[in-house]
């Protein structure tokens, strides 16, 4: 930041050699002797033509000495009084506007750039510039001693933090190797991996959480994404007794806590049901959506544009994770779709159907009325925080299409 300070100190001090300089020297000419000058040339034309008249016999000798005197006269009255030097005392007009722009000039300019200036797009790419350095120090360091379990764990949430998952992922397998008997790592290990196996928690991923739970049944971590495997794979059983654990660790007064039971609530539903038909909230059942217009299979993506306020921007970094998704517009909150971008991605244009959705009983094309929502979490979690920036569309149909919604508002 410095450094554009100073260059803007220079092209500021280049613009006023260019400017005032010219004006300092030039001086305003001296129109004070021109005058003199041409007054006198004025006086000489005069006596000449009175000279002449007295000549013709059109003057008396008394009639020509009063014009000549009063010729003279009025002569002295208009010539300006010059110093011995010969030089006329005259201002200089030019001198003083070099001395103003010399001051108003920069301030304007720095007050501009201060009001509609994008101050933050420095120090955003300083801090991109920042983090690669802080980068390569650490695979260089934990390239030089592979033993040294910190900075490999730093090493794995800068990669996570970057959202290079694969790499992330790599490293947490290492540190599990080193540290067996962390619950956390496990964990940590489980979320990267899942992002970077297509945002899937079935597989080895759900070993790990069984690991992560192994070592610390009340691993909060764990508990959550355990859960959120089990609701993938078909097993509500587990996924309500996992759950039920969790929303006792959440403070009351936590939005969370509404959502993780309203995962616990449509989890009961779908044990409720047979086979794969969805428990829906009031105004979602079965019965209402026979009354209107199924949404059928293929048709159900919801397009659009998310922007990112220009008032919220200097809140953000290019890095920042963002989420898009859909759920439904009254009943579980728990997403039917969703996508995972970053703020350098905005304006986004995404798609969200049901290839995008977290399990296959919660599903856009199971819901008449949804809502789209855009968020921006520092944390990179894809529960909301406080502090989060985020903006909602209004309700509208499986199938919309078009849409434009802006983050625009901060989480309480």
């Amino acid at each position: 930041m410095m450094i554009f300070w100073i260059i803007i100190a220079l092209l500021l001090s280049v613009a006023m050699l260019i400017v005032a300089v010219p004006l300092w020297r030039g001086g305003a000419k001296n129109n004070v002797v021109e005058r003199d000058a041409a007054n006198l040339e004025i006086f000489r034309d005069q006596m000449t033509e009175m000279d002449a008249d007295l000549r013709n016999g059109l003057l008396t000798q008394a009639m020509h000495e009063q014009g000549k005197q009063e010729l003279q006269s009025r002569l002295l009255d208009e010539v300006e009084h010059v110093p011995s030097d010969g030089k006329a005392i005259t201002s200089n007009p030019f001198k003083t506007l070099a001395l103003v722009l010399t001051f108003v000039l920069p301030i304007t300019v720095i007050g501009i750039y201060l009001l509609v200036g994008n101050r933050h797009a420095i120090l955003q790419q300083e801090s991109a510039v920042s983090a690669d350095a802080e980068l390569k120090l650490l695979q260089e360091k934990v390239t030089g001693n592979p033993d040294d379990a910190e900075s490999l764990l730093l090493l794995a949430r800068t990669y996570t933090d970057m959202t290079r998952y694969q790499e992330a992922a790599q490293s947490y397998e290492k540190l599990t190797q080193m540290v067996p008997n962390e619950a956390q790592l496990w964990a940590d290990y489980a979320d990267v991996l899942s992002m970077a196996s297509g945002k899937t928690l079935l597989g080895k991923a759900t070993l790990l959480l069984d690991k992560a739970l192994a070592l610390d049944p009340d691993n909060f971590k764990a508990l959550a994404l355990s859960g959120s495997a089990a609701m993938e794979r078909g097993d509500y059983a587990v996924t309500v007794r996992l759950w039920e654990k969790l929303v006792k660790m959440i403070p009351k007064e936590n939005e969370n806590v509404k959502m993780v039971e309203a995962g616990i609530q449509h989890a009961r539903e779908l044990m409720a049901q047979k086979g794969d038909k969805p428990a829906l909230a009031k105004g979602n059942t079965p019965s209402a959506k026979k009354k209107d217009s199924a949404v059928q299979a293929g048709k159900e993506a919801i397009s659009g544009i998310v922007t990112l306020s220009e008032a919220l921007k200097a809140r953000t970094n290019p890095d920042d994770t963002v989420f898009v998704l859909v759920r439904a517009s009254a009943g579980p909150k728990m997403p039917l779709a969703i996508v995972r971008k970053q703020v350098r991605d905005l304006p986004y244009k995404f798609t969200l159907d049901d290839s995008t959705a977290m399990s296959p009983e919660m599903k856009v094309s199971n819901f008449d009325q949804v809502v789209v929502i855009a968020r921006v979490s520092k944390s990179g979690n894809a529960m909301a925080q406080a502090g989060d920036l985020h903006g909602m569309s209004a309700v509208i149909k499986p199938g919309s299409k078009g849409l434009k919604l802006s983050i625009d508002k901060i989480a309480p």
